[in-house]
């Protein structure tokens, strides 16, 4: 029986465990195999050199030649897995870890080369949960320029003037889609990517993920979720604040302390080696202490009806998981707490901050002020 390997077949630019690994950023599928602790990348000619000069792995191999030593053996048309079978063969390797999103018509070739396929868990590289000094550090400035973006924003929101109801700027009605747009545009600026960034208002932020579309009411909760990638590190970053333009209902008052309170909760019992579902549920019952029940009302589900926080490194959500399922922190993991409420008789109301897990407690890596009412 011979020995087992490693194998990602990817594009880095899509895929977290492959750059994770690799610290190469490309934009096509190549080959990515560890063997015995040794990294090696199969390149096209393209890349080759960059690969090279670039890549954090222990060789790398040129496809085309390996191509053409598959052709001498007998490929007509040699692709990825008559590679893969020159390059393993050579190694005595016989079983491959592949992760979960492994291309499927690949996997298929390779079994019926004779190589067995054993799918991984995420994360694929279990050490990519564990944040190094240096990636806490990339994550911090990639939330540095968030709370810059997010600040302009709710400045804009704070200086519109409120007519029938709605908020106006310049002459026209503020739309979720105006300050989506200047969001982006201020995180382009200091080379962060913003996509799907979220500016609901009312009842439409009851549907968590809805990114807002048209007028933003006066008197009415807007949530700003703010989730950009660094395009120098490529770490990314996660704030939700929840605000009024005007006077807030006393509901949403109430609805805003609660969530506050929440958060702090997650605070309080955050670090390694507790689980986050005692968290979540925690939470969830000191919410229905208040009086905010989670369930479906009026053919909706209303209430706390997601998790309280997932984490954050090189993909938005990536373990671990606070929430109803048992996943246990660990020291160096990075996380989000941000419980929420959504009625539809009041609107939807998120805050959100990131941690930095450590054996005692947590530290927030988020700086930005929570305030409610702009007036």
């Amino acid at each position: 029986m011979g020995d087992s390997a490693a194998l990602i077949v990817a594009a880095s630019e899509q895929d977290a465990n492959l750059y994770y690994a690799t610290r190469f950023w490309a934009p096509d599928p190549f080959i990515l195999a560890r063997i015995n602790g040794k990294k090696i990348l199969v390149m096209s000619d393209l890349e080759l050199d960059r690969a090279k000069s670039e890549a954090q792995v222990d060789e790398v191999l040129s496809l085309s030649k390996l191509q053409e030593q598959a052709k001498r053996s007998g490929a007509a048309h040699p692709g990825f897995s008559d590679v893969l079978d020159l390059l393993f063969k050579e190694r005595q390797i016989t079983s491959l870890r592949v992760p979960g999103n492994f291309p499927i018509v690949l996997a298929d070739r390779l079994r019926e080369k004779g190589y067995t396929i054993v799918p991984g868990k995420e994360p694929f590289f279990p050490e990519r949960m564990i944040k190094t000094k240096e990636e806490v550090a990339a994550i911090r400035e990639t939330q540095r320029l968030t709370e810059e973006a997010v600040k302009s924003a709710i400045t804009v929101i704070q200086q519109s003037q409120i007519k029938n109801g709605e908020l106006w700027l310049g002459g026209q009605p503020l739309t979720s889609e105006l300050i989506r747009k200047l969001l982006h545009v201020t995180l382009m600026g200091s080379d962060c990517l913003g996509r799907e960034t979220i500016v609901a208002g009312g009842t439409q932020a009851c549907d968590p993920h809805c990114i807002g579309t048209g007028p933003l009411k006066a008197n009415q909760p807007i949530v700003l979720d703010v989730f950009p990638v660094s395009l120098k590190s490529r770490y990314f970053a996660d704030m939700t604040r929840t605000v009024v333009r005007g006077k807030a209902s006393e509901k949403v008052k109430k609805m805003y302390r609660a969530v506050q309170q929440g958060q702090e909760i997650g605070f309080k019992k955050l670090k390694a080696g507790v689980d986050g579902k005692e968290i979540h549920d925690a939470i969830l019952k000191y919410f229905e202490q208040e009086g905010f029940p989670t369930g479906m009302i009026g053919g909706r589900m209303q209430g706390f009806f997601h998790g309280t926080g997932h984490g954050v490194g090189l993909e938005i959500h990536e373990p671990p998981r606070v929430s109803n399922l048992s996943d246990v922190m660990k020291a160096g993991q990075v996380v989000t707490v941000e419980p929420g409420l959504y009625y539809l008789d009041a609107g939807g109301i998120r805050l959100e901050d990131m941690v930095l897990i450590t054996e005692t407690g947590c530290e927030n890596l988020t700086t930005f002020p929570k305030l409610l009412e702009l007036n």
